[in-house]
């Protein structure tokens, strides 16, 4: 194109504000033009491909996109060999069509406060002009595959562009961006290839990362380096494959790779939908270190390889967002708005679908896989109980695949947990929270025949009670809330008052409930009991910071009850001391405020007060002895 023949042109009125706003709305995501942009160029090959195919074109190339970061000129350049645009074509695709989704965009948030407009790029045409969000003015030199004359276009950031004569032999397009002051930070290569490997690291077109030289670099450089042979992307992602095809090496090096952790998943489930949902992706269950770890997932979300965004809560469901994975969604806009993905039919069944997976894989393990299950329940423990916390149909689909550990360290279903138990527990699953502080009642029932679950996390005591409302007649109680029918001995307990009003004084609670039982373990004068929803109220209130008592005392003053072991020689002693002289009276008080100390511990710790008080007694008990 001769000089004469250069084309000036301008945004109109009407639009002459149309970069200001573009920066206005985007300036928070600003990294997000090099995906914009590096997508263009990614279709454009995309169609060259399609052209090919159909015979209506002929290349042999090798296909590639080249991001080049120019820290001289200042300059960053996205390069592709695609299909190219004549000039008939970048006028009608760059000035007229993206110019006027930019207006729509205009129209439609202008007015609104800063941010509302945030990720919606894509939905009006605005990805080539997102390039401005860091540049003062950007450069097109494209040549069309039809082999027109290549042509330019520069346009700076008040709208102003010229189309000329281009400089270029080969079929394609460069975007050169003039970077601005704002966009300066992307002079970084660090941070410009961290940029392109964010977003762009599983695209399907092979991209490759240089930077430019100056004089004085090359004049230095003995050796110059050849340009990067290497792609930074990987063309051909794991969820692409078939799962037959996928080795467990496979997986777990792309785990390692997408989330950098170097613990081995536990295991992981490989989406593969096809009609009428069209989405593929692979989720991992990751090694919990805490109860709490769990909560630290990472689901991205991809758009036909293109990185969209990490936990997009409106398509992954709540409880799986503990989980590592990636999902593809081409059925889904590139850029897509929090109310779009709310109201929008296609998220909601394929966040169904995966519930369906994810529960289908933990019910094949536990049937199929019984004994790996096993082991690895202690890492999905917390995740299952919390989806079923949040999901009922989870829950009744994964419910009887729960597993729960007992003290022995064995594994059971809550139905062969009661089906081993049926002559003693009466439907009822006696359960420890701490197996070092309840050890002593933990003894006295395993000592009985009976089996003692292990829940001891937080979450469990929210689990057991939907775990009771589904089994009508099925109650959980702790092994410090009841005294169970099996460790009674044969006859009738006698009452004392005189022993109870001792306890009483030991306890500093003339409130407190004193029962006499017989018991089997006849090496335990006395334990201490909190009835069941008591202590649910009580930790729940701690739970929720209600009170301030960090020690678990909370419910003592008023709900304990003293279980006092008539088949115990120290009961008999005590009962004898009781009637006797008053120093007898005196060595029994003694002996009582002991006694009830140690009951007390077997609950929780003990108070600065009475840690000091308990270490006074016993050293002075010894000494007696």
């Amino acid at each position: 194109m001769s000089e004469e023949k250069v084309k000036h042109g301008g945004i109109s009125v009407e639009t002459e504000h149309i970069f200001p706003i573009i920066k206005k709305w985007l300036y928070s995501e600003k990294e997000i033009f090099i995906r914009e942009i590096i997508s263009n160029a990614c279709d454009a090959v995309t169609k060259m491909k399609r052209l090919t195919s159909l015979g209506q074109a002929n290349a042999e190339d090798d296909y590639k996109i080249t991001v080049t970061l120019d820290k001289t000129a200042k300059t960053i350049t996205v390069s592709d060999n695609g299909i190219g645009m004549n000039e008939a074509e970048l006028e009608k695709y760059i000035c007229q069509m993206a110019l006027s989704g930019a207006l729509d965009f205009i129209k439609k948030y202008e007015g609104e406060s800063e941010g509302a407009g945030s990720g919606i790029i894509g939905h009006f045409g605005l990805g080539f002009y997102s390039s401005f969000m860091v540049s003062e003015t950007v450069d097109i030199v494209t040549k069309s595959f039809d082999g027109s004359p290549a042509v330019k276009w520069v346009c700076n950031d008040a709208g102003e562009y010229e189309i000329s004569e281009g400089d270029r032999d080969e079929r394609g397009t460069d975007i050169v961006m003039h970077i601005s002051s704002e966009g300066d930070e992307f002079l970084d290569a660090a941070k410009l290839r961290a940029a392109v490997e964010k977003y762009c690291a599983f695209m399907p077109v092979e991209i490759y990362f240089e930077e430019a030289k100056d004089e004085d670099e090359e004049k230095a450089d003995d050796k110059p380096e050849e340009k990067e042979k290497k792609p930074i992307n990987d063309t051909h992602p794991l969820w692409l494959k078939n799962p037959s095809e996928c080795t467990d090496d496979e997986y777990k090096d792309f785990y390692r790779k997408v989330f950098s952790d170097w613990r081995d998943p536990l295991f992981y489930i490989h989406l593969n939908a096809d009609y009428p949902l069209n989405f593929k992706g692979i989720l991992y269950f990751p090694r919990i270190v805490n109860e709490y770890d769990s909560l630290e997932g990472q689901v991205k979300l991809y758009y036909n390889q293109v990185f969209v965004a990490d936990n997009i809560k409106e398509v992954i469901p709540e409880f799986l967002l503990m989980l590592k994975g990636v999902l593809d969604c081409p059925e889904l806009p590139l850029n897509v708005s929090r109310s779009y993905l709310q109201n929008n039919g296609y998220v909601a069944k394929i966040s169904a679908h995966i519930i369906k997976k994810v529960s289908d894989k933990l019910n094949s393990m536990f049937t199929s896989e019984r004994e790996k299950y096993e082991k690895q329940w202690r890492d999905l423990k917390t995740f299952v109980e919390y989806g079923c916390l949040r999901d009922r149909k989870f829950f009744d689909r994964v419910k009887n695949s729960v597993l729960y550990e007992t003290t022995d360290g064995s594994f059971a279903t809550l139905d062969e947990y009661l089906e081993a138990a049926k002559e003693t527990n009466e439907n009822t699953v006696y359960y420890a929270a701490d197996k070092v502080a309840q050890a002593q009642y933990i003894n006295m029932f395993t000592s009985a025949g009976i089996k003692v679950a292990l829940l001891d996390r937080l979450i469990d005591t929210q689990f057991i009670q939907i775990v009771e409302a589904d089994r009508s007649g099925i109650k959980f109680v702790r092994v410090d809330a009841d005294v169970a029918g099996a460790l009674k001995a044969d006859g009738e307990a006698t009452e004392n008052a005189a022993l109870a009003d001792l306890y009483k004084a030991a306890s500093g609670n003339d409130k407190l409930t004193v029962k006499f039982e017989r018991l089997k373990d006849a090496g335990v004068p006395a334990v201490l009991n909190i009835s069941e929803q008591s202590r649910r109220i009580d930790d729940m209130m701690k739970m929720y910071a209600m009170t301030g008592d960090t020690n678990g005392a909370g419910a003592f003053s008023t709900e304990a009850t003293l279980i006092v072991n008539t088949s115990s020689p120290l009961t008999e002693k005590l009962a004898t001391l009781c009637g006797g002289t008053e120093d007898d009276k005196a060595k029994a008080a003694r002996i009582s405020k002991e006694i009830w100390t140690l009951c007390l511990l077997s609950h929780r710790r003990l108070t600065a007060d009475e840690l000091k008080e308990f270490l006074a007694d016993s050293y002075g008990l010894l000494e007696a002895l």
